[in-house]
């Protein structure tokens, strides 16, 4: 995608950028992630038909569910129609994954701006993939969350190219076009640009909406996560996750050089995560490697 840059005369002060954040529309799906289903997925006790029932409530999530067990990659030998014959196929951790996500996307499709030519879906590709492989790399690197905190992290991370683009489009423009070697180098465009990079937005966003400190931390420092006071495994995982999708070239919407194997190990996260003499997760990084190969089929089900 290719856009018509214009004149920027400066950066903004941090004070300037906070206002208009400010005055970006907040949203539920931020707040209260699907309350009702999450609470379901997470009881010993559901049924797969009181779930189903809460899906089928939500067309964009039926639409979705659908799609996703009828993708190549789980090579059905029928179409599956029926959201319980889905629910079974997939299983309640990526009904999960999937419920959490779709309230997320839609809404933040709602703050695209003026920017309708550019293709959103390769940043949600890019965003589900940093996902689903931050859950594995942190479950490698044995960080237990009780919680979503270890899907969400990479789901969000990009919310504040979103929160760019409509707050700050004359500055967003100008980045587009921009060709980088690597998210740092982009990372420090934004800066330049207009004077926050969009993990500091994306963070600044959050906040206003109360969600979990691990959650800001880890997207505010995406890309320097041995500056993370404390959630620095968190922040790793999502550099490390980061790189690891745009290797298989879901690269979102920056124009970046591509990824190759091994690019990860020279990461500062890979060593916050990782020690390099420890078999155990040795394998478990082997085992993640297979989980990359299938990322492009898994994320057409998706997305």
């Amino acid at each position: 995608m290719s856009l018509p840059s214009q004149n920027v005369s400066r950066p903004l002060s941090s004070e300037e950028i906070q206002e208009r954040i400010d005055d970006c529309p907040k949203l539920a799906s931020l707040r209260s992630i699907n309350r009702a289903l999450g609470d379901l997925l997470s009881s010993e006790n559901s049924v797969t038909s009181q779930i189903a029932e809460i899906i089928r409530r939500d067309p964009t999530l039926t639409a979705r569910l659908l799609k996703m067990v009828n993708s190549v990659f789980f090579g059905l030998t029928r179409k599956v129609s029926n959201v319980e014959d889905a629910i079974f196929y997939l299983g309640l951790k990526q009904v999960r994954e999937l419920a959490l996500a779709t309230p997320i996307i839609e809404e933040l499709n709602t703050l695209q701006g003026k920017f309708k030519d550019i293709d959103w879906q390769m940043l949600w590709r890019h965003s589900i993939g940093t996902a689903i492989v931050s859950r594995e790399i942190l479950s490698i690197a044995n960080y237990h969350c009780d919680d979503d905190t270890d899907y969400l992290i990479g789901l969000v991370h990009n919310i504040g190219k979103i929160v760019m683009a409509y707050v700050f489009p004359e500055h967003f423009i100008n980045l587009v076009n921009f060709k980088a070697k690597n998210s740092q180098e982009y990372i420090q465009k934004e800066r330049t640009v207009l004077g926050w990079d969009h993990a500091a937005i994306g963070a600044y966003y959050l906040k206003r909406h109360q969600v979990s400190p691990d959650i800001i931390e880890a997207v505010r420092f995406q890309q320097e996560p041995q500056q993370a006071p404390e959630y620095s495994l968190l922040a790793a995982a999502v550099q490390v996750a980061d790189c690891m999708v745009r290797s298989v070239g879901v690269n979102g919407i920056e124009q970046l050089d591509p990824v190759v194997e091994g690019d990860w190990n020279k990461l500062s996260g890979w060593g916050i995560l990782f020690d390099t003499e420890d078999e155990e997760a040795q394998y478990g990084v082997a085992s993640l490697k297979h989980t990359i190969a299938r990322l492009p089929n898994i994320l057409n089900g998706m997305i």
